[in-house]
């Protein structure tokens, strides 16, 4: 038999408490390179948290009220089949769902032309968009640049006679608001509240655009909702006006008619011919003004149910919110991860030696 002795590769207790020993003793032993590494962390947090601007975030909420999608009948059946758990369909509740209204307010469309609106700073009247650009000191590295220097985003201006460079500045706003400036939720699908979250480095910044973007946007769903009502409205009008106009003409003519056939010969049937015509004339189009009145009134009345409510709850109140990192904060969280991060590099470069040897 073979009396070799097998290696056994397990570590005993013993040895793991002297191993651990051994670690803390040599991290004890380098406690002045790591007090002086906890030392340099907390005086560069306590520098972040002297430069780093605080940042400031308006909140806006407003609530939705649509009577097409929420009352009536069908309504009130649909919602009662759903609480058996029964799923009849509905109307679908249109491109503008509380859920797509948020995802709205994030467009890149909605976002620019609320860039493009004009606000009072100072007494002076700007765009949103230069606002940013100032703020951001963005002018002052566009010096070397002639291209760039001498663009304006003017107020209330058309996007459509855009430059390219003007459309890669206004996309990058667009980002730059997008990753870290702009956030939109509904507090809860059963509620039509919606929250926007503007937030920014400059307080009247975030205040200016939050109100401008539920401006925009709430213009643009109102006259996108109501489009149809609006444009159906508009022709009905239009042909009373034209059918007014034909009734005048008409109820003139059947006077002129008559004048001309005053004390006419009771023989001369011919002669009064026009004024029969005329008669029927004024006959028809009372009968057609009358029915196109009633139409016209009724859509007035489906374009106020169309029209959907906005009703802003909550505006942006200065002074805002404001984030700041604080300067415990900093000197704390400076300390700790420098320190812990020069623990890590003597563990490595103590293993890294042991391998070598």
């Amino acid at each position: 038999m073979d009396n070799t002795p097998i290696q056994n590769d397990e570590i005993s207790l013993k040895e793991l408490i002297i191993k651990v020993k051994e670690w803390y003793f040599y991290l004890l032993s380098q406690w002045k390179i790591i007090v002086l590494a906890g030392i340099i962390g907390a005086v560069l947090g306590l520098t972040y948290s002297i430069i780093k601007k605080p940042i400031y975030t308006a909140t806006l909420s407003f609530a939705l009220e649509d009577e097409k999608s929420g009352g009536g009948g069908l309504g009130s059946a649909l919602g009662l089949a759903s609480s058996f758990g029964l799923d009849l369909g509905g109307s679908g509740g249109g491109i503008f769902t509380a859920s797509n209204l948020t995802e709205l307010f994030k467009s890149r469309s909605m976002v620019e032309k609320t860039l493009l609106s004009s606000i009072n700073l100072n007494g002076q009247k700007i765009s949103l968009a230069e606002m940013y650009i100032e703020k951001n000191k963005w002018r002052e590295n566009w010096i070397d640049e002639p291209k760039l220097s001498k663009i304006k985003f003017l107020p209330d201006t058309d996007r459509e006679h855009f430059t390219r460079i003007q459309d890669s500045i206004m996309g990058l706003i667009y980002v730059d608001l997008f990753k870290s400036g702009l956030s939109v939720a509904q507090k809860d699908k059963k509620i039509s509240i919606i929250n926007i979250d503007v937030s920014s480095t400059d307080e009247l910044f975030a205040k200016y655009f939050c109100e401008a973007l539920a401006k925009e946007v709430g213009q643009f769903y109102v006259e996108t909702k109501s489009k149809k009502a609006r444009i159906n409205m508009a022709i009905l009008e239009r042909q009373v006006d034209s059918i007014r106009k034909e009734l005048n003409g008409a109820i003139t003519g059947v006077a002129v008619a008559n004048d001309n056939t005053f004390n006419l010969n009771p023989a001369l049937n011919i002669r009064r011919t026009p004024s029969a015509r005329r008669q029927v004339d004024v006959q028809a189009n009372t009968a057609i003004l009358t029915e196109l009145v009633k139409q016209s009134e009724l859509a007035k009345v489906t374009l106020r149910k169309e029209t959907p409510l906005i009703q802003v709850i909550d505006k942006p109140i200065l002074p805002l919110a404001k984030e700041k990192f604080g300067k415990i904060k900093g000197l704390v969280i400076g300390g700790f991860f420098s320190g812990i991060l020069m623990i890590l590099w003597l563990i490595v470069r103590r293993i890294l030696k042991y391998l070598i040897i």
